[in-house]
């Protein structure tokens, strides 16, 4: 272990796991992340156990599944008991520094009712606030008017095209300059913070809020990716055909708006022209090569200043972005654009130089991100942790044993302005679903609907539901199975391995 071990971890915001170019992605701009890459291991099938932010980010934090540490929306609370990832730093002596956010919700089992927590996201306890980017993005808009811009009531009404006539071929650049954008406030940030820390160790989460919309990049970057060069989305032939696969399909294209992606864009996302997808790709990666610029910038100090060799670096995503696929834009329903997302971990130690650029195929979840930093920091797994520690993947041949499917789970009682369970004629605590993806099939269990499943090698896309078919049946039992092994063996451990003996409390190994 080197002295002063460092930790930068890098969460992009609704980064998908196939955006990147060292993965293949044409359209990607990409070339500080991809030498990255290079320099660790890029895990390709990698997942987030939860969408939207708040319950993806709960599960990195704790690295728990959802159905353990129970933050099932943005809005829902975090359990107080609940140990996070800056608690554990702080008990390694760590004063674990944050730029950007993440999103939490106190206990209000230990918060009065009137603790403006309520009426708001907040950033969970532990983190040293070097720049807080959580909504309403209130420190964001004061630089900004320092900088002499107008504040409109909300951050997202900074993202309205200006008036007048603009080229068609893209959509209109954000008002805000480059230098002025929240990528750069956030990177800047850090860049000062990383600065003053050279000499002494550190732990950093940055978070960088996009490509996570508004899809509204500031020029240049809004025409950096050609729409008519983007890749054409992967769905049905129309959205009725799409429609028809299942119920909860049908509920999220009869009510996904596509300015849930686009705010100044009216109507359904199911209804967006292939033109207009071209575009808001094109937005996307002009938003996400951005980002790429300022990761670069991280990494050049950091090499500069003669901290890369003792920092490990973990890049990763709190989910996808569906971007047109399945008709659909933003991260809602089971389909895995919403969930796959990148990893990248690079161990600076000469035992990891037999890996650097190798890309593993194994299934990776982010409830790993927890584990594989305490390794780092030469820390036992907390018990709580659903994950395996990463690093084992950095050494030749790898860890002996992986697990065999990745999961995820979605929690869709939000759906529809809250009305989900009234429009499918369910129990409001039933709007959940749970996802086994393993070599041959996608498995989609929900509690109160028809399950789904997808043959992987005849169907890669998820188009053709053949949870009933007879064909398939014994396959169908077997994933069953399978998922009710998953939640039994992953249920809260929190407390399971204690017992006492005549000597006091033993601790069992797992």
């Amino acid at each position: 272990m080197p002295d002063q071990p460092n930790v930068l971890l890098l969460i992009i915001d609704q980064l998908r796991g196939d955006a990147l170019r060292c993965v293949g992605h044409p359209n990607a701009v990409t070339p500080h992340i991809d030498r990255l890459a290079a320099r660790g291991v890029t895990f390709r099938r990698h997942y987030a156990q939860g969408s939207p932010c708040g319950p993806s980010r709960a599960s990195i934090a704790t690295g728990m599944y959802v159905m353990n540490h129970r933050v099932i929306t943005n809005d829902a609370p975090t359990a107080q008991h609940l140990k996070t990832l800056p608690m554990f730093a702080r008990e390694l002596g760590y004063e674990p520094a944050l730029v950007g956010y993440t999103t939490t919700v106190p206990d209000p089992r230990h918060a009065h009712a009137n603790d403006p927590r309520f009426t708001t996201n907040s950033i969970a306890g532990g983190w040293n606030i070097v720049r807080d980017f959580e909504e309403p993005r209130a420190h964001y808009l004061a630089w900004l008017s320092g900088q002499g811009y107008t504040i409109p009531d909300t951050y997202e009404q900074l993202f309205r095209p200006p008036p007048g006539e603009h080229d068609p071929t893209w959509f209109a650049p954000s008002p805000i300059a480059e230098q002025h954008t929240d990528t750069a406030w956030c990177a800047e940030g850090a860049l000062d913070y990383l600065r003053i820390r050279a000499k002494k160790p550190w732990f950093m989460h940055l978070g960088f809020f996009r490509p996570h919309p508004p899809l509204m990049p500031s020029a240049p970057w809004h025409q950096r990716v050609h729409p008519k060069d983007t890749l054409p989305p992967v769905r049905a032939a129309s959205a009725e055909a799409e429609a028809a696969v299942h119920p909860l399909t049908k509920l999220i294209l009869d009510t996904m708006k596509v300015s849930s992606a686009m705010h100044w864009m009216p109507g359904l996302a199911r209804d967006l022209s292939l033109a207009d997808v071209g575009r808001m790709r094109a937005a996307y990666f002009g938003l996400l090569a951005e980002v790429d610029h300022h990761v670069g910038r991280v990494m050049q100090l950091l090499q500069d200043t003669g901290q890369l060799e003792r920092t490990l670096i973990v890049l990763t995503s709190d989910h996808g972005e569906q971007l047109g696929d399945h008709h659909l834009v933003a991260k809602r329903g089971y389909f895995p654009q919403s969930y796959h997302v990148p990893c990248i971990v690079v161990d600076p130690r000469p035992e990891a130089d037999a890996t650097r650029g190798k890309q593993v195929q194994a299934f990776t979840e982010n409830v790993d991100v927890l584990p594989t930093i305490m390794q780092w920091l030469g820390a036992p797994v907390p018990r709580q942790c659903n994950g395996r520690s990463l690093l084992p993947f950095t050494r030749s041949p790898g860890p002996s044993q992986w697990r065999r499917e990745a999961h995820w789970e979605y929690d869709f009682r939000d759906l529809a302005g809250g009305a989900a369970h009234e429009r499918l004629g369910i129990p409001r605590d039933d709007c959940s679903l749970a996802v086994q993806l393993d070599e041959r099939f996608a498995y989609v269990h929900c509690a109160a609907l028809p399950p789904l499943m997808f043959h992987l090698p005849s169907d890669p896309h998820w188009l053709v539901n053949v949870a009933d078919d007879p064909a398939h049946r014994e396959a169908a039992l077997h994933c069953t199975r399978r998922m009710l092994d998953w939640r039994l063996s992953q249920a809260d451990r929190t407390l399971t391995g204690y017992a006492i003996s005549k000597q006091g409390l033993r601790q069992f190994d797992a």
